[in-house]
């Protein structure tokens, strides 16, 4: 199937820190791209009822007493958000994500917290299929030396840079960018479906985690990432 402009449901998160168990959802964005191309868009404003750290706000610049007044109800935000991801896997629309085990990994602990279902409990099995450029980048070119945040992926698939990162609804539009990029650059992707593809990032992700993991060990260091994604 082509990849380049396929369907999409972009996803992102920014949050309280980066611990998907403790931390909570502050803002979310969902992009749904459709076959002829029409995009739709919608962003989220929560109040996730505990302080945002300094550190957190310097990052997307929402601050507690910001997101007290103006956000919405954790358990009201949290269902639309995932009444909309579940219906778009649902139909097979796959959710594209940079970093996809962080965020949805931080929305299932979110919604488990409130009392509500979470994705796979909504669709009745694993979260798929998940599209995630830092891992199918991590696939194509193992070997490239430096950092992949998505500013990195954006200068190295020539992606117009952008001022606004770390906001979710631009992260989102930068990280379909950036899949359609690396998808119009490695043709090879075509070959596989959305499952095949979906499989290819987990195995992927694996070798990357398995073989990291063993240098951090190396290092002296704690190796303790996980190698199940997303």
């Amino acid at each position: 199937m082509a990849l380049q402009g396929c369907p999409v449901l972009g996803f992102d998160t920014e949050t309280t820190g980066v611990s998907t168990d403790q931390d909570r959802i502050v803002t979310t964005a969902l992009v749904a791209r459709a076959a002829d191309g029409t995009v739709t868009e919608r962003t989220w404003l929560i109040d996730p009822g505990v302080e945002i750290p300094p550190p957190a706000q310097a990052v997307h610049g929402i601050t507690t007493e910001y997101a007290r007044q103006h956000g919405a109800a954790p358990e009201v935000a949290l269902e639309e958000i995932a009444a909309a991801l579940a219906a778009g896997l649902a139909a097979g629309v796959p959710v594209l994500a940079f970093n996809a085990s962080y965020d949805l990994r931080i929305i299932e602990a979110d919604l488990a917290r409130r009392g509500l279902p979470t994705l796979a409990q909504r669709l009745g099995r694993p979260v798929a299929p998940v599209i995630d450029p830092l891992v199918i980048d991590r696939g194509v070119d193992r070997y490239r030396k430096g950092k992949r945040k998505l500013a990195d992926l954006m200068s190295v698939y020539r992606v117009a840079p952008s001022d606004h990162l770390h906001d979710a609804l631009e992260d989102v539009r930068q990280a379909i960018a950036v899949f359609d990029a690396i998808a119009g650059a490695y043709p090879e992707l075509n070959a596989m479906d959305l499952a095949k593809l979906h499989a290819w990032q987990a195995a992927k992700h694996r070798e990357w985690a398995t073989n990291f993991n063993s240098w951090l060990a190396k290092q002296g260091r704690v190796a303790d990432v996980d190698p199940e994604w997303p």
